[in-house]
């Protein structure tokens, strides 16, 4: 793998803010819930992408961006866990922050995160007034993770909970709840890149596979997986009441369906005529990498 997590968190751990100040309970919070550890999935893939292109003045804007998916991701991860809605008391092996904190103190944290993820960016993009390509890239950062993406995903998933769910709606859910984010990250780093509009839109199709795959593999770690190697309860879904690919389709259909999505991931970014050849295996690489996990 070309860059270690630990690599991936040297860029994007030097936004976080300084834990000090009358605000500095919630700021504990946020750095704790982005430091807890995790995969660091989005600006992995959004790193791995703008390299295949590679617009080297915009490098820095690039990391401001990558700290910034993993804010959003990261505060999403918090609401999830709250009471109200998964009622989780572990994320990464470690206490969840409403846990930590107290439930108050998280809901904050949550949307300190938000808020801080739109404050590093424009104040980075301060520096590069004029660019289309940075303005385009904000836009899907503003898009991805709200009521066309990620929110949107949540509410359905939130409404759904406990009642009969469809092929339709559940594809609904994870496009939105969770490849929404994977497809913003991949887009971001090719935008920044300088990809063709053309070739954007190619890779928004594999982001969405890869998201689709993603999360059905989530689905069947919830059955089958260890709670010591995943770091979180198993059997979460069934305890929430939650529809999922494996409840609908069975297991050994959900395993092929993981497959089938990431070939179908793979052969799209096949198709890309891109500036660095090595760049575009590094990430076919990591997608089935991450597509493999078992955590």
């Amino acid at each position: 793998m070309k860059y270690s997590v630990e690599q991936i968190d040297e860029i994007i751990c030097a936004y976080l803010p300084e834990e000090d100040g009358f605000a500095k309970p919630v700021i504990q919070a946020m750095n704790y819930a982005f430091k807890a550890g995790g995969k660091r999935v989005r600006p992995m893939l959004m790193k791995l992408t703008y390299d295949m292109f590679y617009e080297r003045e915009r490098e820095s804007v690039l990391a401001a961006f990558m700290a910034a998916i993993e804010m959003i991701h990261t505060y999403s991860l918090i609401h999830d866990d709250l009471p109200a809605l998964d009622n989780d008391e572990l994320r990464r092996g470690k206490p969840t922050v409403h846990v930590k904190f107290g439930e108050d103190i998280a809901i904050l944290a949550g949307d300190g995160l938000l808020n801080y993820a739109f404050e590093i960016v424009s104040k980075t993009m301060l520096h590069s007034p004029g660019s289309v390509a940075i303005e385009r890239a904000l836009a899907m950062l503003c898009e991805k993770p709200g009521i066309s993406g990620m929110i949107g995903g949540q509410t359905l998933d939130v409404v759904m909970t406990g009642k009969p769910v469809n092929d339709m709606q559940l594809e609904y859910i994870y496009l939105n709840k969770t490849a929404a984010l994977l497809s913003c990250a991949v887009t971001i780093g090719a935008t920044l890149g300088g990809a063709t509009e053309a070739q954007v839109s190619l890779l928004r199709d594999a982001a969405n596979s890869i998201g689709m795959a993603f999360q059905v593999q989530d689905d069947i770690l919830d059955v089958i997986g260890s709670e010591e190697v995943i770091g979180k309860p198993i059997h979460s879904d069934t305890r929430n009441e939650k529809t999922t690919y494996v409840t609908i389709h069975g297991m050994e259909a959900s395993k092929q369906y993981v497959i089938e999505q990431t070939e179908r991931a793979e052969q799209l970014i096949s198709k890309l005529d891109v500036d660095n050849a090595k760049a575009k295996k590094d990430l076919s690489d990591y997608i089935h990498t991450l597509i493999n996990r078992d955590k």
